[in-house]
């Protein structure tokens, strides 16, 4: 398998998607629309769509309809990135590369295009589910992600997150970490994995163990971001470094060091491959992604 060809394949595919079905600036009075642009393609991996239709295929999926989820996946990813770096929680000028949304247009603007991104996702969502094939696999597809994105998902992650860096939470410092990176960050990746499934009629089953997998990749994820903020440079990242300890911010590699970060990110991909092993298909692909991932520089 030639990965890297594999993966600008699909990355290709899920940004067809994701421009296609944004919605169009149409001049209209003001820059609402063109700021929601703005930000959804300043940039990018797409590992979320990526991963939501390599599980859809992987469990038998064919239709056209996963591109309504997936571009769902991308607005709500996004319209997060941009409220994360608002003044008021982790104030942020860069993202990507280019200016943040807010840094472009100003605050309240961008205040409003995370609204409208997180708003207009349930609006392509509710598309999604009209054109689906199977109506039945489409809403619970969708109440995946809507469940996996509010207030007992990334939401209530980014709250926990804001309320404790500002006014600290009594609780283990490891637990609430966990607790805030499996909320904020592991749950749209989990999301990601399960809609996949759940779209193409995985049963409980198959979706328990895509929501296992997910949760351990996100926590990679996560943890490896703590490691770059340290390690790397805002010239390859895209965005500052070392913004976590600037904020005052917990991260793995404050509470347990950067050698035994990296050690976490070893042990939960590779728990990870361990359990895609037990899902049917072809799943080289999908472990080659978690491996990357996992080493990632950026």
């Amino acid at each position: 398998m030639n990965y890297e060809k594999e993966m600008k394949e699909r990355t290709a595919y899920a940004e067809e998607c994701i421009r296609r079905l944004l919605p169009e600036d149409r001049n209209m009075i003001g820059h609402l629309t063109e700021a929601m642009r703005y930000s959804v393609t300043a940039g990018g991996k797409r590992i979320r769509p990526v991963l939501m239709r390599e599980a859809y295929i992987l469990l038998g999926g064919s239709g056209e309809e996963i591109a309504y989820f997936m571009t769902a996946m991308e607005c709500i990813h996004t319209s997060s990135l941009i409220h994360d770096d608002l003044p008021a929680i982790d104030n942020d000028e860069l993202r990507r590369g280019v200016p943040t949304t807010h840094a472009k247009y100003g605050e309240a603007l961008g205040i409003l295009a995370g609204d409208a991104l997180l708003n207009y996702a349930y609006e392509i969502l509710i598309k999604g589910v009209s054109v689906a094939s199977d109506r039945e696999n489409a809403v619970r597809t969708a109440a995946i992600i809507a469940g996996k994105s509010g207030y007992d998902g990334m939401l209530g992650g980014q709250g926990v997150d804001v309320e404790n860096e500002k006014t600290g939470i009594q609780a283990d410092r490891a637990d609430m970490l966990k607790y805030i990176y499996k909320k904020k960050t592991a749950a749209l990746i989990e999301a990601s994995l399960m809609a996949g499934g759940a779209l193409a009629g995985a049963d409980e089953r198959i979706l328990a163990s895509l929501e296992a997998i997910g949760e351990r990749l996100g926590l990679a994820f996560q943890i490896q971001d703590d490691i770059l903020d340290v390690t790397s440079s805002t010239e390859v990242l895209g965005k500052p470094v070392f913004s976590d300890m600037e904020n005052r911010k917990e991260t793995y590699v404050s509470l347990m060091g950067l050698g035994p970060a990296g050690e976490k990110v070893r042990t939960l991909t590779e728990e990870a491959v361990e359990l895609i092993d037990e899902l049917p298909g072809d799943t080289a692909f999908l472990k080659e992604m978690f491996l990357r991932l996992a080493v990632r520089r950026k």
